[in-house]
């Protein structure tokens, strides 16, 4: 999994109680036969609302204080595995389920590491649907030349289809946040392009996005030479944020 540990500060996570959940189970009752993952039902403030679409759900709640009151409040409807979601067995779930579909509200400080460690498991997931800080879902789902593009957005690109559904404001939460949130919708599937070795894939990413005002020259010195960049195609003048997904998966591929 690729790291992706940030250096620069790390807003507050719009981690309150949704006071009108924005529910993205809205298109479950026509899968009714795949099963619904839930990450972190917290007070269950969008628990209820998915429950009336689905009928149940799966849990993951690490809080051994929450938990007894969702068991009063939900029963059999919400099935609950006590667990730190950045280490449960998804695909042992699946294997035993079926295909998930997985939503959760998750908080800043967990969310990339939590999508990677999902994506591990994309061959057993329908579909996730996730309320992020909105400045994660622009970084997922941005297009290369912006600000938002990086090292996030070509990792994810390459592993699933992330599109932006709705922005969720400070209001929607009591008490209100100090930043906005968005929810996305991620569809695992095989990447577009050829991607060989995924995890030279990663790694000539992170390198290319290390100094994101370097051009690809500089940033990777030492890893690809002149004759690479021209069988792939790429100019070293350029910096990483001009380059598509596809364009470093066809640079991965000349080393």
């Amino acid at each position: 999994m690729p790291d992706f540990r940030r250096t620069r500060r790390s807003p507050p996570t719009p981690s309150q109680t949704p006071r009108r959940p924005a529910s993205p189970g809205h298109r479950s009752r026509r899968r009714r036969t795949r099963r619904n993952r839930g990450i972190g039902p917290g007070l269950g403030a969008m628990t209820g609302p998915l429950i009336e679409q689905v009928g149940r759900l799966h849990a993951v709640e690490l809080d051994r204080d929450l938990i007894p009151r969702l068991k009063d409040r939900f029963g059999e409807h919400l099935s609950i595995h006590e667990a730190d979601a950045l280490r449960f067995d998804f695909a042992a779930l699946a294997d035993e389920l079926g295909p998930l579909r997985v939503v959760g509200n998750l908080p800043y400080n967990i969310s990339t590491p939590l999508l990677f460690h999902l994506l591990a498991s994309s061959g057993r997931i329908v579909d996730m649907h996730f309320m992020l800080q909105k400045e994660v879902v622009d970084r997922l789902c941005a297009e290369p030349g912006t600000g938002e593009y990086g090292r996030l957005t070509v990792c994810v690109a390459a592993r699933a289809e992330a599109r932006r559904l709705m922005k969720v404001g400070p209001g929607a939460f009591n008490p209100p946040p100090k930043v906005d949130s968005a929810i996305v919708r991620l569809v695992p599937r095989p990447p577009p392009f050829e991607i060989k070795d995924l995890s030279r894939f990663d790694a000539l990413v992170a390198a290319a996005f290390a100094q994101r005002r370097k051009t690809l020259n500089n940033t990777l010195k030492g890893v690809v030479n002149a004759e690479q960049f021209a069988a792939a195609g790429i100019d070293p003048g350029l910096r990483a944020e001009r380059l598509s997904p596809a364009d470093f998966a066809r640079l991965t591929a000349t080393l």
